[in-house]
């Protein structure tokens, strides 16, 4: 399977051929930092099908093992790496040029999950700004 995808402005744009491993949502309070949201989608992907095309991404180490890479210029977060799995990129997925690619089959950190995450079925849904 071939991925491509990039930041908000354009900056940093990847691609990775191979096939996808695990999908989900991480609810760990770093990813809700770091994202901004109640939980952060991901993809696993093997690192060695993993590359970037345009731009290279700032790198922030978040703790002792991981690293946040994102773009310098518009600040949108594209991966996670762990140290202790080096042959792994924890790309987000919302950064995919079609995020649909890669259905969520998981959640991890669910410790950490925010009490109403799980009320989102039920709320109204707008086409647009509501």
């Amino acid at each position: 399977m071939k991925l491509e995808g990039g930041c908000l402005c354009g900056a940093l744009r990847y691609a990775f051929e191979g096939t996808p491993g695990a999908a989900g949502w991480c609810h760990c309070r770093m990813c809700q930092r770091s994202s901004g949201a109640p939980a952060q989608a991901y993809v696993q992907l093997c690192a060695a099908g993993f590359r970037y095309v345009a731009g290279e991404p700032a790198v922030y180490r978040s703790s002792e093992h991981g690293e946040r890479r994102f773009c310098a210029v518009c600040g949108s977060q594209i991966e996670f790496r762990d140290g202790r799995e080096a042959g792994f990129v924890s790309l987000n997925s919302g950064t995919l040029d079609d995020p649909s690619a890669t259905p969520p089959d998981r959640h991890i950190w669910a410790s950490s999950e925010l009490p109403w995450f799980g009320d989102a079925p039920r709320l109204p849904r707008f086409a647009e700004d509501g």
